[in-house]
């Protein structure tokens, strides 16, 4: 089958989370991928539970896919060497040590183009190479400072960092799109660049319309709970049993959604005919909502309300929510076998592509690796 990358030779000196990411997406799409560890592996392989029934923490494995290990010690000489040699041999180099790490080494940009002019260098840090050079770049902190926080939880509650390191997949996703628009730069041109990535700007720019509430009207969000600042309803409502997730983005949703629940004269109120009425009106509505909701369980209501192309849903767990994905005929697990001839089940590529399309080669490497 053929590959959108293959051939493209990645060096990944990269660990945790941003920086694995982005290689393993280029790995799924053909790349080849060498992750150089160091003799004391990539910190995830430690971050459990939970585990693997080899005792691997399931964390490393989410994001290491299609890529070979290569343990060396860039203190000893010969190793440091090897990993040049294969740095004036590779398409891409990923790297997401302190800024001024990789000077020492003579394994940054400046130093390696020289021998490799073509070469597309991504760098990933926490808070840029200048003023935050020296600034830890973890996603809870970057959550914290960056704004997250501030938006996420109940209004009247502490702020919360969200269920994920959002902001290190998201800078693992920018950096992807980097390091591919400069390889389409490179096939036109010939010449290499490098690509800077940094977690607090990745933050900001995923911040979008709660940005530029900010950057265009001067205001400033704050924690609204599960509610919607701009639109409504689109929030959980209780229903007889649990809550019901209802997303409705416009005006004739929210008609059908009064139609389902018996009260098409609500749509007509002039407190709820409009989403600006609605938001000035929020509280008013809810309850009416609410009260209507009372009457069937949730999951009754989303049926329903499904049916009548009004989006809705009840609050999945994860295993409900991939249990969703294989009704819906998505297929979001893959099993790929391992060198022992055990498999590992991981979550698939959101990517299809009709020719080139993702493939999964090999297992996240063990550890150490085998000779």
């Amino acid at each position: 089958m053929p590959s959108a990358l293959g051939g493209l030779k990645v060096l990944d000196f990269s660990r945790v989370l941003a920086g694995p990411l982005a290689t393993m997406v280029l790995g799924d799409l053909g790349a080849d991928v060498t992750k150089v560890e160091s003799p004391a592996g990539d910190d995830t392989r430690q971050w459990g539970p939970p585990y693997d029934e080899a005792g691997d923490a399931t964390y490393f494995q989410a994001v290491n896919r299609n890529k070979e290990s290569l343990v060396l010690d860039l203190t000893e000489p010969a190793d440091l060497a090897q990993a040049v040699r294969l740095a004036a041999e590779a398409d891409v180099v990923v790297e997401n040590f302190r800024p001024g790490v990789t000077g020492r080494f003579g394994l940054d940009y400046e130093s390696l183009r020289e021998a490799n002019p073509g070469l597309i260098y991504c760098s990933i840090t926490g808070f840029g190479a200048n003023r935050g050079a020296t600034l830890p770049g973890y996603d809870l902190l970057v959550q914290a400072v960056g704004g997250l926080m501030s938006i996420t939880g109940a209004r009247d509650g502490e702020p919360q960092k969200v269920g994920v390191a959002l902001v290190d997949v998201l800078a693992g996703l920018f950096s992807t799109i980097g390091i591919l628009a400069a390889l389409e730069y490179r096939r036109q041109s010939g010449e290499g660049q490098l690509v800077e990535v940094d977690l607090l700007s990745a933050l900001l720019a995923g911040l979008v319309n709660q940005a530029s509430a900010y950057t265009v009207a001067g205001v400033v969000p704050e924690r609204m709970g599960n509610a919607h600042p701009s639109i409504t309803p689109y929030e959980p409502l209780r229903c007889a049993d649990r809550e019901l997730v209802v997303a409705v983005g416009n005006d004739r949703q929210f008609g059908a959604l009064c139609e389902v629940l018996g009260s098409p004269e609500l749509a007509r109120d002039p407190r709820f005919a409009t989403n600006a009425a609605r938001i000035a009106n929020r509280a008013a509505m809810v309850a009416a909502l609410e009260e209507r909701l009372a009457a069937r369980p949730a999951g009754v209501w989303a049926q329903s309300l499904t049916a009548a192309r009004v989006p809705a849903g009840v609050v999945n767990d994860i295993s409900a929510a991939f249990e969703l994905a294989r009704t819906l005929g998505l297929e979001p697990v893959v099993s790929i076998e391992r060198d022992d001839g055990t498999t590992i089940d991981l979550a698939r590529s959101p990517i299809r592509m009709s020719v080139t399309p993702p493939s999964y080669r090999a297992a996240p490497p063990r550890f150490p690796p085998r000779p």
